[in-house]
């Protein structure tokens, strides 16, 4: 739910905001207004020069292109950190993260090209790793392919971690799953197991929270297999909800990329990326 606040006197819209929220950083602040997650009066709001007057009411409330789940393309992504050399993206479900023969135009890739281009100054990007449509959460651009081949050179040792909410509850807590996967091309689906074609998969978990019928887990992936998470959820008897694909068809798939640590490649200073999933994303616990 969003939070509401009262005008009481006249102000810019940004400085209001920071007073409001002061213990929000500064940056979050502007990006959750970048971000098209502020309303002044009913109305969305990304000015920050706008101007409030007494009584006017303003609601910080989750990015309206994450608000849920549909079919309709964003028109802005919230950027999440944005340097020189690397970009990162909250990505909505329901958005692929870079194109394919049959959509080439509304893909995360695309769109924040987009974005970020100014007149004839086309950005250029390369996507560092990808996540599946209908996954929301971190995804990681690079602004030359140096970049993106330095950041994979050590992508093993990134801390890529995922919010899952899963059907029914394992009956171990916190366990590894380190069955070897193989995709099918024909089938676009995930084996699990012991095959000549297999790669190796390493996927941990724990349970946050256990509800009557579903489960929070976070997840720690040390490979980054397709379908690796939903497939091994799956193998184990509790998939991911809304997986069509390795489960039961649901509203939105219960699956949020929330957290990636990386090493930054240029200034080799710790990167923490942190994001939460949008509102409807726990609705799929209870």
């Amino acid at each position: 739910m969003a939070q509401q606040y009262r005008v009481a006197e006249r102000s810019g819209l940004l400085a209001f905001l920071f007073a409001a929220l002061k213990d929000w950083p500064k940056k979050r602040v502007k990006q959750r207004l970048q971000s098209a997650g502020i309303t002044v009066n009913g109305e969305v709001q990304t000015r920050h020069d706008f101007m409030l007057s007494p009584d006017d009411t303003v609601a910080i409330g989750t990015p309206s292109h994450t608000r849920s789940h549909s079919d309709k393309t964003p028109q802005r992504l919230e950027i999440l950190y944005q340097d020189q050399d690397i970009i990162a993206i909250n990505k909505p479900a329901g958005l692929l993260s870079v194109g394919t023969a049959k959509e080439n135009k509304l893909h995360a890739l695309a769109l924040l090209r987009t974005q970020l281009s100014r007149g004839k100054r086309s950005i250029r990007l390369w996507p560092v790793h990808r996540l599946d449509r209908e996954t929301s959460g971190i995804l990681l651009f690079a602004t030359s392919k140096e970049v993106r081949e330095a950041i994979m050179e050590k992508w093993a040792e990134t801390d890529k971690r995922y919010l899952a909410i899963v059907e029914g509850t394992p009956k171990v807590s916190k366990e590894s799953i380190t069955m070897p996967l193989r995709m099918d091309a024909h089938t676009y689906h995930m084996h699990v197991g012991e095959h000549p074609e297999a790669k190796s998969a390493i996927t941990h978990y724990s349970i946050r929270q256990s509800a009557a019928k579903r489960s929070l887990l976070e997840v720690r992936i040390e490979t980054g297999r397709q379908h690796q998470i939903r497939a091994h959820m799956a193998w184990m008897g509790h998939p991911v909800v809304g997986d069509e694909r390795y489960g039961t068809k649901g509203e939105r798939m219960g699956l949020h990329a929330y957290k990636l640590h990386i090493i930054h490649p240029v200034s080799k200073k710790a990167l923490r990326l942190e994001v939460e999933p949008a509102q409807d994303f726990y609705k799929a616990l209870v």
